[in-house]
Order: structure tokens, then sequence, then C-alpha cells
């Protein structure tokens, strides 16, 4: 229980940790929704329906070819498939307000995950939803958030950082496999956290600080694991990322987090989970009375 919760506040803390990325003349509510190009006509009158797309959204459509040139690297052909199907749509939202993802039909990739591989994208302060007309992993749905975001802002996201944020969703999807989506999702997202903090300068304090980091998660890794995750945040600390911007948002994260639980709302979220937890408690007391 204490390494769920631990995960689940890692994963809203991550909701705002995030690059800058100028919106140019893009206005606060604007809907830009991205369809698969190979939907049918009524798969796509049912997406649009789902994503609640208001008439005078902007509509773009994402390919097949678009999604193999950006997942190409991080997951076999095959599993990407030979058509495009996921959609999703992009609210804008106010200055400093975060990312808020949500999902249906999606089996592999957890909102968490798309989250962090956006802040990577330097995507921020929007509400995202991706849907399919049936279930999907999720691994092409980023491609086309990418896409829908770049056109809304009218700001280029470079490709490096396309891929290295591809890349980011389906390694945290696959280590999810052995560790559990949501310790996944955190434990990507807090070593983002501290490399924004304090930015390791050799592999070797790098390696530490995800070891670090797992163990205050209550996370075992294995070797391959823990390679892995040292090539990866090795190859993101090479990309152009602000992470001065990174750090910055966490201030405002910890603003919000007080505020939430200090709220009604927050009030009412910690009198339940301490409500569980009593109960835990008793049963784990009957157990060995």
């Amino acid at each position: 229980m204490k390494r769920k919760f631990q995960a689940m506040f890692l994963a809203i803390t991550m909701l705002f940790s995030v690059p800058s990325v100028s919106f140019a003349d893009v206005a606060e509510g604007d809907v830009i929704v991205t369809l698969g190009e190979d939907l049918t006509e009524q798969q796509k009158n049912e997406m649009l329906a789902e994503l609640a797309a208001p008439e005078n959204a902007q509509i773009i459509t994402v390919s097949n070819k678009e999604e193999h040139d950006y997942l190409g690297e991080s997951i076999p052909k095959a599993q990407i498939g030979s058509i495009a199907i996921s959609s999703a749509s992009i609210t804008i939202g106010a200055k400093d307000s975060g990312l808020e993802v949500q999902t249906n039909n999606i089996t592999w990739v957890t909102d968490e995950m798309y989250t962090n591989a956006l802040t990577t994208a330097g995507v921020k302060d929007a509400t995202i939803q991706i849907a399919a007309p049936f279930s999907v992993t999720g691994t092409a749905a980023l491609t086309g958030i990418m896409k829908a975001y770049e056109t809304t802002t009218n700001e280029e996201i470079p490709e490096e950082i396309k891929k290295v944020a591809n890349e980011e969703m389906v390694k945290t999807a696959q280590l999810g496999d052995s560790i559990g989506a949501d310790n996944a999702a955190a434990l990507m997202g807090k070593v983002k956290d501290e490399i924004a903090k304090n930015e390791p300068q050799t592999e070797a304090d790098l390696r530490a600080l995800i070891k670090q980091v797992a163990t205050e998660l209550g996370i075992t890794l294995t070797d391959a694991d823990l390679d892995m995750l040292v090539d990866f945040f090795n190859k993101l600390k090479a990309m152009d990322i602000d992470w001065n911007q990174v750090k910055e948002q966490l201030s405002v994260t910890t603003e919000k987090i007080s505020t939430f639980l200090q709220s009604e709302d927050g009030q009412s979220f910690l009198q339940k989970m301490q409500d569980f937890l009593n109960r835990l408690l008793d049963e784990i007391r009957v157990l060995f009375a």
C-alpha cells in the first residue's frame, strides 16, 4: 500500500513537471482533434463523439507511416501494426494549469506514462483525451498528440525529442510489465525530478541516482532494468531539454498539491485514504489475533 500511494503521489507530481513551450496565439480552450488515418467514417464519428469534439475543433489525421517513423526504433514493426486508428483531443488550458491525460480502450500505456513522455516532448498546460474504437496498446497515440500540439501552438517539437519521448513511453510500459505500471511511471517521473534538481555529472552518478530513487519507492530493479534506465537517461540528458524549466515547474506542483490537500476535495481524499488504512489494519489484527 505504501508503494502504491507513493506511485500515485509521484504520478500526480509529474502532471505539472514540464518544460516550457511558447503558445504563440493559441487561446485557452482551443481544441484540436487527431484521428487515425485508417478509421472508417463510422469510427471517425464514434471517436469525435467519444472525444466530445466541438463543431469548430480543428481536425488533423495521423498516418501509420508517421507512427512507424517515431516508434520504429523502440518496438517491433509488427507491434506498431499497419493501420493508424488511435485518436486524441487536446484542449489548451490556462498557464501553469498542468497536464491532464485521460484514456479509453488503451490497454498497455497508462495515463501517467503518456504524461511523463509528454513532459519530455515539452508539452504543457493541456487536457488530453486518448481513445480508440476498440482495445489497443496505445503506443501509436503519442505521435498524434505531439503532431496536434505542434499544430495548435505553432511550435515545432524537434524530431529527436519526438523519438526519445516515444522511446520513454515504450520503455516505461515495458518496465511496467515487470515492476507494475504505477511503479514504472513513478520511477521514471521521480528520476526526471531529481535530474532537474541536480543533474548527475557522470554515468556512475546517474546509476547511483536511479538506484536511490528505486530504493525510496521500494522498487527492486534487475541489473538489466538498471542498465536500460542508465542508457535511456544518458540519452535524455544529451537532449535539448530545458531542465531549469522542469525545476521551476516543481514549485508550481508543490503549491498545487498543497492547495488540493487543504481543499474540501483534498480533505475528503485524505479521509478516505485514512479510512481505508484503518480497515486494512483491522483486517491484519484479525489475521494475527
